[in-house]
């Protein structure tokens, strides 16, 4: 594997067009040894021939993709999505990773408080901690930009992300840092400091921003060198708080999905060289 690509992870969202087979293929061809993984495509494929197929091709599952959703107000909805959460976590650990990323969840339907809405996270993450801890994962919660605020993620900043992580040990939770939501945040530096003192950085993720934003936002997430964020500044910022570990590309990008899946990976590698570590 070439030095320069020696941290890469790619998320399989980045190229979801590859099925995990091809995904694997395309990686060793290109030198690439680390995947982040998601758990729709992983559940499809199965978990157990998924793990396989990892293992098989020496690829190292950086990260599992998602777990949270974690607002709900029912006792119902809160059961479920807790055992959906233990689910993840025994998927992740099957997988071989070390951390299952979060997303929080949004408001409920039908309420406008922010804060209650976080301490309900809280709670959860009392109750999912030590079920993390006992398969070797940890949680990672990420915040999303604020436009996300009311219907996918209550957690805006990293510094309400660390609000929330700081009150479990940090082998049970931490951070999850993507430069999409974040780069805008004239606090984030100080909070990715704070973060990496405590050994809370638990994944890192990096997705440019392009405008025009396209309806719905979601898949705005430019390929690297594309938009306004200083990729290697943000790196260096997580390197310099003491985070050693991979570099995850997280693309949604309609515009990357309708091409050649492997011509988009090689690209990827090429950028992250490019604008990343070069």
């Amino acid at each position: 594997m070439s030095t320069d690509l020696a941290r890469l992870s790619v998320n399989q969202m980045t190229v979801r067009q590859l099925s995990l087979p091809e995904l694997a293929d395309a990686c060793h061809a290109l030198g690439i040894g680390r995947v982040g993984l998601w758990r729709e495509p992983v559940r499809a494929y199965g978990l157990t021939a998924t793990a396989r197929l990892v293992r098989d091709a020496g690829l190292t599952v950086t990260t599992l993709c998602r777990g949270g959703f974690l607002t709900a107000l029912a006792p119902d909805a809160r059961a479920r999505a807790l055992a959906d959460n233990r689910r993840a976590i025994e998927e992740a650990a099957a997988l071989g990773t070390d951390t299952l990323v979060l997303v929080s969840g949004g408001l409920p339907p039908g309420t406008r408080d922010l804060r209650a809405a976080r301490e309900r996270v809280a709670d959860a993450l009392d109750a999912l901690a030590p079920c993390a801890e006992e398969h070797g994962v940890r949680l990672a919660v990420e915040p999303l930009h604020p436009m996300y605020a009311a219907d996918r993620c209550v957690v805006s900043t990293l510094g309400q992300a660390l609000d929330l992580a700081e009150r479990f040990p940090a082998r049970q939770v931490g951070v999850a840092v993507d430069t999409y939501h974040v780069w805008w945040d004239d606090q984030a530096p100080a909070q990715i400091a704070r973060a990496g003192a405590a050994g809370r950085i638990h994944a890192f993720q990096l997705a440019d921003w392009t405008t025009p934003l396209p309806a719905g936002v979601l898949d705005g997430r430019g390929q690297l060198g594309d938009g306004a964020i200083d990729l290697r500044a943000w790196k260096e910022r997580v390197d310099a708080a003491g985070y050693t570990g991979p570099i995850e590309v997280e693309l949604f990008n309609e515009r990357l999905w309708a091409r050649d899946g492997r011509e988009v990976l090689a690209e990827t590698a090429e950028r992250f060289v490019r604008h990343v570590v070069g």
